[in-house]
């Protein structure tokens, strides 16, 4: 089942906060969000201009419209501004009786002011006892229960044992305003607590983390898990969204965090990383078919003492390239992509070499400045410790010797001079490594972030013109 929940809460038009935030965390836990505004907030990352309330009866033609018409498996309720508010929401909850609600109590700001009158101070405290679950920051807590601002885990605690004792509810304590390199948060209840650890990451980039966590909770709980189970799973979720939050660069002030880092791997663009590069470096490759020693190749007219020297500095070439696909096996984040890279480097020393070691004497060669160039750019890749950009770097010279072989496959007889070099690149079984090493390294690009996407085009791109000078080499230093 798809849990369908309901967000009531202000809006946020940047998307970092509110209904937006609410929204995309319920999507990113596979629910269907719907979203009833209470308030409209013309803010940005640095801060918030102005508030519209529409009229508290507005606000209730919008919750009944929907449960009118639809099955609500969970509520979250966020900012609510007045006790007129709070008061409409806990009349359609009496009515309605949802089978979770869980209340982000938006009581005080970041800067630490309050932003509810006393009246709707008070009237947010019985709102609780209509909660399954609550979640406070430490300031708000401090807030509904009377006392001052907790400055330690165990006074938090405390704290978060009076309210689920006074409200008969359960309690999402959040550790985030204490200092540490540890971020603890924990579910409370009448029963006891149930702690879940975690790293404190290092950004400026928090809006809409509690706003995101309820969300989640709430659509988690949908799903049939218990609270400590959800608090489990939403956490480690929240964690990766503050780690990528710098990587969406939405503001100038405290910008939002990734909602959707755990699916943007897996989202279909429709055309891969690696078929728009090959697009993208067309030019490149049309000079590669144009230059003189791939078309005296393809005819058999090429000199053999050119391509005795080409096949020396390819051997010399594939020694080095050899140590670098197992650099990438090393750095690989699945067995199978390291197995496929491991295999691939073997390949380099045993079977390629034993080809040009049937035309040429492996002795005494030196690498050209096209080889180094190549090399060298290619070691500089895995030196950087990017998977993704060694990668990329690594491509082309896998799709480019298959599309010329692929191209060429057929189209000669066997007494050609060159056949056994043209029959193995080719070979079918190069034709499907070549596909997988386009798939892991679109992989690759689909988990990257923006700039280490810009950093494989570059690399991609430069091994593909170092193709090309490579090609061009042996008749050029014959000239």
């Amino acid at each position: 089942m798809i849990p369908r929940v309901l967000s009531i809460a202000g809006t946020d038009p940047t998307g970092g906060a509110g209904i937006q935030a609410d929204l995309s965390a319920i999507a990113a836990f596979g629910g269907y969000g719907m979203a009833a505004v209470t308030a409209l907030v013309a803010q940005n990352t640095l801060g918030v201009r102005e508030v519209h309330v529409p009229p508290p009866g507005f606000l209730d033609a919008q919750l009944r419209a929907v449960s009118d018409d639809v099955v609500i498996d969970a509520v979250k309720i966020g900012m609510l501004g007045s006790a007129d508010v709070v008061a409409t929401v806990d009349a359609w909850l009496s009515a309605v009786r949802p089978p979770l609600v869980v209340l982000d109590p938006v009581m005080v700001a970041t800067s630490g002011d309050r932003l509810l009158e006393g009246d709707a101070e008070a009237a947010v405290r019985e709102l609780c006892r209509r909660a399954d679950l609550v979640t406070p920051n430490l300031p708000e807590l401090a807030v509904l229960v009377g006392e001052p601002l907790a400055r330690t885990w165990d006074a938090a605690v405390a704290q978060a044992r009076t309210l689920a004792t006074r409200a008969d509810t359960t309690v999402l304590l959040k550790g985030g305003h204490l200092d540490g390199e540890q971020s603890p948060d924990a579910i409370v209840d009448t029963l006891g607590v149930h702690p879940v650890t975690g790293p404190r990451v290092a950004t400026r980039h928090t809006h809409g983390t509690g706003c995101s966590l309820s969300s989640a909770m709430a659509t988690l709980a949908a799903h049939g898990l218990s609270w400590p189970d959800a608090l489990v799973r939403a956490k480690r979720w929240l964690t990766g969204a503050l780690e990528h939050a710098d990587e969406l660069h939405v503001g100038r002030g405290n910008g939002p965090i990734d909602r959707l880092h755990e699916l943007r791997p897996h989202i279909d663009l429709g055309r891969s990383w690696s078929a728009q590069r090959w697009d993208a470096t067309a030019s490149t490759r049309a000079d590669v078919d144009a230059c003189a020693f791939v078309r005296g190749l393809a005819s058999g007219n090429l000199d053999r003492d050119a391509f005795t020297w080409y096949l020396g500095q390819d051997l010399l070439y594939l020694r080095e390239y050899a140590r670098v696909l197992a650099r990438a096996a090393a750095l690989a984040p699945t067995v199978d992509e390291q197995r496929f890279w491991a295999a691939a480097s073997v390949s380099c020393l045993e079977e390629e070499a034993a080809l040009h070691q049937s035309h040429v004497d492996p002795g005494n060669l030196e690498p050209a400045a096209s080889t180094l160039d190549y090399t060298e750019h290619l070691h500089a890749a895995s030196a950087a410790g990017s998977y993704a950009v060694l990668v990329a770097a690594i491509l082309p010279c896998f799709v480019l010797y298959t599309d010329i072989g692929v191209r060429w496959r057929g189209t000669f007889e066997a007494d050609h001079p060159y056949a056994d070099w043209l029959t193995a690149y080719g070979d079918e079984r190069f034709e499907a490594s070549s596909a997988t090493a386009a798939r892991i390294t679109d992989a690759a690009a689909r988990a990257a972030t923006p700039d280490v996407r810009a950093a494989m085009a570059a690399a991609y791109d430069r091994s593909m013109a170092l193709e090309l000078a490579f090609f061009d080499a042996p008749l050029r230093q014959r000239s």
